[in-house]
């Protein structure tokens, strides 16, 4: 071979070999063109707001005349703020009512359900998942009928004998928290059910099998393989739940709009007055913002809490 042929095939090799970059690199700007008017529509409705959000939470500002800079004195006011502090104390106890009883339950539900047949199972399906079909306002004014004074709740009780149990539920300082809870429950058990008798099925037979030739009673099986089996949907069901506890707005202010007193205020009850009612549009900023890192933070440690388990 000549070595005018080999310094010819050279650049043809070399060229054979970057071809399939130079059309990667077309297809990923191709891609990107494609993709560039969602891009763009979603930097101008949710980027741009949040940057502007940001910005107005470092000020005092009424919406109307000059705003004055403050700092962080706005942030500082959301952990010293008592009306703000008492709002935290309560998304708390809404969490354990939006997200651990719906969870417990869930997995109950995925425990009975997922693997044997149970009659009349599609039927309770459709029950449990109700609620997610319907809106939330819906829900809310259902629930304030069944919580009033002469609703089904209390009448219920009358008939029973139990009538000195009965409540203006949502108009008692003790229990009006409690139940706006329940309905939480009521909401997200639907939803955490479903997602868990998925996940259920999709664990394969064969560690079953394996568990009971091991000895492994319907609890223990439970625990060594169907929990572990759903720790994806876990991750996702806590991470949806909390976060809908931490942003509740529409089920609080439809109810009891943050009553009686302030026995059921949250954060996001806040934010809309301080925004719309009273207007300090920097301290609604602040409040937004801190809930968005609330909400974030939590997402970021159950997935990586999740991956490390599964690693």
């Amino acid at each position: 071979m000549s070595l005018r042929t080999t310094s010819v095939r050279r650049p043809l090799a070399v060229a054979v070999r970057a071809a399939p970059r130079v059309r990667s690199r077309r297809r990923g700007w191709l891609g990107l063109a494609y993709a560039a008017p969602a891009i763009i529509a979603y930097g101008y409705v949710v980027i741009v707001p949040l940057l502007q959000s940001v910005n107005f939470s470092f000020y005092s500002w009424n919406g109307v005349t000059a705003a004055r800079w403050v700092g962080i004195s706005n942030y500082v006011s959301f952990f010293t703020d008592p009306a703000l502090v008492e709002s935290l104390w309560h998304v708390l106890v809404l969490i354990a009512f939006f997200s651990i009883l719906p969870i417990v339950f869930g997995l109950i539900s995925a425990a009975l359900l997922g693997r044997g047949r149970v009659r009349g199972q599609g039927v309770y399906r459709w029950l449990l998942f109700l609620p997610q079909v319907l809106t939330s306002v819906v829900v809310a004014v259902i629930w304030k009928r069944i919580y009033g004074p002469d609703g089904p709740l209390n009448a219920a009780l009358n008939a029973v004998g139990l009538g000195g149990l009965a409540h203006n539920w949502l108009g008692d300082f003790d229990w009006a928290l409690p139940s706006l809870g329940l309905i939480g429950t009521w909401t997200a058990l639907g939803f955490c059910m479903v997602l868990f008798v998925a996940g259920v099925t999709a664990i394969p037979d064969e560690l079953y099998e394996q568990a009971r030739m091991d000895g492994a009673g319907p609890v223990a099986e439970f625990f060594a393989v169907t929990l572990p089996g759903l720790r994806g949907q876990l991750a996702i069901a806590m991470t949806l739940t909390v976060t809908g506890a931490l942003r509740a707005f529409d089920l609080v202010w439809i109810t009891t709009q943050g009553g009686p007193g302030t026995s059921t205020t949250t954060p996001a009850l806040l934010l809309y007055r301080k925004a719309f009612l009273n207007p300090d549009v920097g301290m609604a900023a602040a409040i937004g913002i801190v809930l968005a890192i609330f909400c974030l933070a939590i997402a970021l440690v159950v997935n990586r809490l999740s991956e490390e388990r599964d690693s």
